[in-house]
């Protein structure tokens, strides 16, 4: 699954789609790993499935892989 984050935001929340990527605001700041943290833990309790991030990990463009 590819997403675009915004981070630093009141609320971890999709946003949109576009173009086939998923639009997220993450709660977490981007200092410390703490939106990419934030970003497994959202997708994590969502899917009900263990996520990693397997591209993107400095970028707002990532690639998360979920295993279903």
């Amino acid at each position: 699954m590819e997403i675009i984050v915004y981070p630093g935001k009141k609320k971890t929340e999709i946003i949109g789609e576009k173009q086939g990527v998923l639009l997220v605001n993450i709660k977490g700041k981007p200092e410390n790993n703490e939106a990419n943290n934030e970003i497994i833990r959202f997708f994590s309790k969502k899917y009900n499935k263990p996520v990693k991030i397997i591209k993107g990990k400095t970028s707002r463009r990532k690639m998360l892989r979920i295993w279903l």
